[in-house]
């Protein structure tokens, strides 16, 4: 993980900017995260942001839950410190930087959600454990919501989903860009999973209620309720 922190590290002053031209349609994305935390507005909830980086969705839930208190865990410093600008009004908020495949976030969470991270863990076997993990860590009744780049679940639809990502981005960003720096950095640090065999997971762990909220060929937001 230490040259993707590390790629965080140099990238967190750009990164609200940068992400608009990367991601279709983020603010959707982002929306969808937010908008799937279904609990009254006055309610104390504690939330964990998984992977938070400057504080987007921790930012969304503070405005809908003005009551809740945020865990933001990340990798990058320098993301945590953009973070803790965007919730600075909030009043119970936590921040931790490092790895969250690494260290313990033990405790009982309303909410757990997660934004374009979980996808840097190598294995499947290491997603479907860190699934198991977040479970372990909701409350009865507690929800997951997960917004990353998946795969598709043939080779077809897979080159299907990289020309609409490509088709996205060069509306705002060079050809020479693309293919020098953003292709290369997915194919070095991304490893993503098959949308459809994470949905399998979760249910073998033992979420219910599973469900794809949002999508837009390879990037989704979808998760389940303990």
């Amino acid at each position: 993980m230490d040259h993707i922190r590390d790629h965080f590290e140099s990238e967190a002053k750009e990164f609200d900017d940068t992400i608009i031209k990367l991601i279709p349609y983020y603010g959707q994305m982002v929306d969808a995260v937010i908008g799937s935390i279904s609990f009254d507005r006055d309610a104390a909830i504690c939330v964990l942001d998984l992977g938070c980086g400057t504080g987007t969705i921790a930012a969304g839930i503070s405005g809908k839950f003005p009551k809740s208190h945020i865990v933001c865990l990340d990798l990058a410093s320098n993301m945590i410190d953009s973070a803790k600008r965007k919730l600075a009004n909030h009043k119970d908020v936590e921040f931790i930087t490092g790895d969250f495949s690494r260290i313990g976030f033990n405790g009982n969470y309303d909410a757990i959600v997660s934004s374009l991270a979980l996808h840097h863990l190598e294995t499947d076997g290491d997603k479907k454990a860190f699934y198991a993990k977040i479970y372990g860590n909701l409350r009865l009744s507690g929800i997951f919501f997960n917004a990353d780049v998946v795969l598709a679940s043939s080779e077809y639809h897979q080159e299907v989903y990289m020309r609409r990502w490509i088709e996205y981005m060069s509306k705002s960003i060079s050809k020479d860009e693309i293919y020098g720096k953003w292709i290369p950095t997915h194919n070095r640090e991304d490893r993503p999973a098959r949308l459809m065999d994470q949905l399998k997971w979760l249910g073998e762990i033992g979420f219910r209620s599973i469900d794809v909220i949002w999508k837009y060929y390879n990037f989704c937001v979808y998760g389940g309720v303990k």
